[in-house]
């Protein structure tokens, strides 16, 4: 039962986490190219400091939960006197995993704070290249995620 809990919370979390880069780089990005650069910067700013903050709870859900399923099985495995080796496709989850966690940290503890202080400012073009350089690494941890979630988990 705790295992369904754990992955329940684990698959809600990165649905969340990836669901959300989706819509703000599809959706949310190109339909505010009719906003003015001060105007398109401080809701994209909005925005994203509401959806980091979310992030950063999600990141210590996909991370616990992920770290408790491993458990939970390896300690059913010893219960049944069996040994566990985790399959190769939970050891490339979990090594993208944590490696969506670094770049996301890059982009809320170093790219966001250039963004917040370019917004405090009133910097726009400070504030539009910061948000390029957020867009790419969303756009790569987007990009990992789908692997995960595709390649990985998807039965063939």
């Amino acid at each position: 039962m705790l295992f369904i809990l754990l992955k329940l919370l684990h698959l809600l979390a990165v649905l969340i986490w990836v669901g959300g880069m989706f819509f703000a780089h599809f959706f949310l990005r190109p339909s505010l190219q009719v906003l003015q650069p001060p105007e398109r910067v401080k809701l994209m700013h909005g925005v994203l400091q509401r959806f980091f903050t979310w992030v950063l709870v999600l990141v210590v859900v996909v991370l616990a939960s992920g770290i408790g399923m491993i458990g939970s099985i390896h300690a059913m495995a010893a219960k049944a006197g069996g040994q566990f080796n985790m399959p190769v496709s939970w050891i490339v989850m979990s090594i993208l995993g944590v490696v969506m966690m670094a770049v996301f940290g890059h982009i809320r503890f170093a790219l966001f704070k250039r963004l917040d202080a370019a917004v405090q400012a009133k910097d726009w073009p400070a504030g539009g290249k910061a948000l390029d350089s957020i867009r790419k690494l969303v756009s790569l941890n987007l990009a990992i995620g789908l692997v995960i979630v595709v390649v990985l988990r998807v039965p063939l």
